[in-house]
């Protein structure tokens, strides 16, 4: 069992994703997620310990909505890293950033103030993994698998980067997960999301 999220300043690459890899369908559509469950307190403990937000234009361009992050739970300062922010309609409460996604993490861990800047974003995730600059990897595994859509990770050609697993006894070991395909409604099986979280850490 994981212990929960603290707000450390970490740097928080956090989604939930389909147990093939992906963490949204194509057009970025989020609603493969209805009917997942997850533990009663997880989304207070993430808006608690989240002081600045920091994701990409296709993202926003499809839920252009701040109040919608953490079902309205969290409130705070928004980026959004974006090559043409002249052409974002300005939103309260969110900064369009024309800048290396270095100095977005550097402004946006200024604005935490303290707290975690989570990532909201793949494409700045695997910028910022090879930057070095990911302190955490937080992933709720949910039981579905889409088969398209926007992948967690995508470098094809890049090499291999290994991860230590957090809180246990073997950090290089591999994740045991088990699923059964949902049967008929009269026979379905529990659903839930399977956390783990990973560090970029070196050993």
């Amino acid at each position: 069992m994981l212990e929960p999220q603290t707000a450390d300043g970490k740097v928080l690459w956090h989604f939930t994703m389909s147990l093939d890899g992906f963490v949204a369908g194509p057009g970025h559509g989020m609603d493969w997620m209805t009917g997942i469950t997850a533990r009663p307190d997880l989304i207070d403990e993430y808006a608690t310990t989240t002081g600045a937000v920091l994701g990409g234009r296709d993202g926003w361009d499809a839920y252009p909505d701040p109040s919608g992050i953490y079902g309205g739970a969290w409130k705070g300062p928004l980026f959004v890293l974006t090559h043409h922010p002249e052409d974002a309609t300005p939103t309260d409460g969110v900064t369009f950033l024309n800048c290396g996604a270095d100095e977005a993490v550097r402004i946006g861990l200024e604005a935490a103030n303290g707290k975690n800047l989570e990532v909201f974003s793949p494409d700045i995730g695997r910028q910022l993994l090879a930057l070095g600059l990911i302190d955490e990897i937080d992933l709720h595994i949910a039981p579905v698998l889409l088969g398209d859509g926007i992948r967690l990770y995508d470098n094809p050609g890049g090499a291999p980067i290994h991860l230590r697993g957090l809180g246990r006894e073997d950090p290089r070991g591999v994740l045991d997960v088990r699923f059964r395909p949902a049967l008929p409604l009269t026979r379905r099986l529990g659903t839930g999301v399977f956390c783990c979280r990973l560090s970029t850490q070196s050993p």
